[in-house]
């Protein structure tokens, strides 16, 4: 993990994390069906705004903790980038796959 700050991403949620309560955007980079793992993950708010980025986990995992509402989560990578859009309604784990290529 490099020098960032950022949690470490893992498929599965701290124990201290109550998805109840949390509003949790979770999942993967993906090249077709392969895990990219080193991707950088950007969170971007329903107005196109920056709101925070982490990079991949070898499996590709990558989680945010953001506000209810509309997101979009853009990945980059070195073999090509994608993005996808979420409406997160309110606290619960909400999956997210983005395709790069």
């Amino acid at each position: 993990m490099s020098g960032c700050g950022a949690p470490e991403q893992t498929a599965t949620l701290p124990a201290n994390i109550d998805a109840g309560k949390e509003t949790v955007l979770h999942g993967k980079v993906l090249a077709g069906e392969t895990p990219v793992g080193g991707a950088y993950v950007r969170l971007l708010d329903s107005s196109g705004e920056f709101t925070a980025e982490v990079v991949t986990s070898a499996d590709g995992d990558f989680r945010f903790f953001a506000a209810p509402g509309d997101w979009t989560v853009r990945a980059l990578h070195r073999s090509g980038n994608g993005e996808t859009t979420v409406s997160a309604d309110g606290p619960g784990l909400h999956q997210v796959a983005v395709t790069v290529g």
